[in-house]
């Protein structure tokens, strides 16, 4: 942790919702004049999209079916916990983009599925942010969850965090139901091993659970709406956490245990700014000090 340069990472899976709670970071940073520094998590993948479909399938001949960009040997966790430190210390670093379609290949000039060049981070940032994967990961060999100065999870429960990426993936990738199931089985060892043991480290969990049928995620036909889920906030410390004033600020909010608020799904955007923008503005002054 650093007082001069702090971090905030978002985690979760891929489809688990990461990308709003970026938009609502944006418009927190953008009120409050905060500038930040981004890394994009897919950039410290290890290999573009032909190398991974390769190994893939050179894992699969030699009879590893559970090989995914949720592990270890997919990325580039070294690299990774260098550019937090980096940051931490410094307010400097190195990071790259990983371009997914043509609009990206256009902006970033360099063709889909691959890596820009490593480049270093904007001048004079107030704050390193992080969205993606394993932006709270501990291994044997790592632990990139230390330089964070505030960890959010964002954990749609699993059949729900299914269903999007089955729609995602359909939608815009243009993936069949059975390609995408398919890579859901064999995420799953890797999932359980380095994603899910990371919403342990994390400060903020936001669990968002369908309140509808979603008992067969691989033929549904939609994904739940926000007024068809609730969302469970769970903070690792309630202290200095005000919950009678999220309790009166959230309609039909209600606290299922001493450091976990549920709200209605609606409310989650609201909800994040009163709970984030505050920390934010804390981080901020606690920069200044330094």
């Amino acid at each position: 942790m650093s007082a001069a340069h702090p971090i905030i990472s978002i985690t979760g899976s891929s489809g688990a919702g990461t990308t709003s709670v970026k938009k609502t970071f944006d418009q927190i940073f953008r009120r409050e004049k905060v500038n930040a520094a981004y890394i994009e998590g897919d950039a410290f993948h290890r290999f573009n999209r032909a190398e991974m479909r390769a190994r893939i399938q050179k894992e699969n001949a030699n009879g590893n079916k559970h090989f995914s960009h949720f592990s270890d040997e997919s990325n580039l966790f070294e690299k990774l916990e260098q550019a937090f430190r980096n940051y931490s210390e410094t307010g400097t670093g190195l990071t790259r983009h990983y371009v997914h379609d043509d609009e990206e290949a256009a902006q970033f000039g360099a063709p889909p599925g691959n890596f820009t060049e490593w480049e270093p981070f904007p001048d004079d940032t107030d704050l390193l942010f992080y969205e993606g994967l394993h932006g709270a990961v501990v291994t044997d060999t790592v632990n990139v969850a230390r330089y964070a100065d505030l960890k959010i999870g964002v954990v749609p429960v699993i059949n729900l965090e299914w269903i999007q990426k089955l729609h995602r993936d359909k939608g815009t990738r243009g993936y069949s139901a059975e390609a995408v199931t398919d890579t859901i089985l064999r995420r799953m060892p890797d999932y359980v091993h380095f994603i899910v043991p990371q919403f342990t480290q994390t400060d903020i969990n936001f669990q968002r659970v369908p309140t509808v049928d979603t008992s067969n995620p691989f033929i549904a036909r939609w994904i739940p709406t926000p007024d068809e889920s609730i969302v469970v906030i769970r903070f690792r410390s309630p202290r200095g956490i005000d919950f009678p004033y999220l309790l009166s600020m959230i309609p039909n909010s209600f606290m299922s245990r001493a450091n976990s608020i549920v709200i209605h799904g609606a409310k989650l955007d609201l909800a994040m700014q009163l709970i984030l923008t505050p920390m934010i503005l804390k981080l901020m002054d606690r920069r200044r000090r330094a």
